[in-house]
């Protein structure tokens, strides 16, 4: 990755997830769409376990691990 610029793709883990509500839940789901996004030119996937809904549950440390 010899590039000045770096695209993170995101998949979002949470059922309250505020961009695709909840479709990415399943494993296989969620590499589906990894795999989508670095097909599409992503560099690093971002997994987000952790809902930035101000209305949302905090989550343990373990669980996003």
């Amino acid at each position: 990755m010899n590039k000045s610029l770096i695209i993170f793709g995101i998949v979002n883990i949470t059922s309250d997830s505020f961009s695709d509500g909840g479709r990415y839940l399943a494993p296989d789901a969620a590499i589906a769409q990894a795999r989508k996004l670095m097909a599409e030119g992503a560099d690093v996937i971002d997994l987000g376990p952790a809902s930035s809904n101000p209305d949302a549950a905090p989550v343990s440390s373990d669980t996003e691990i």
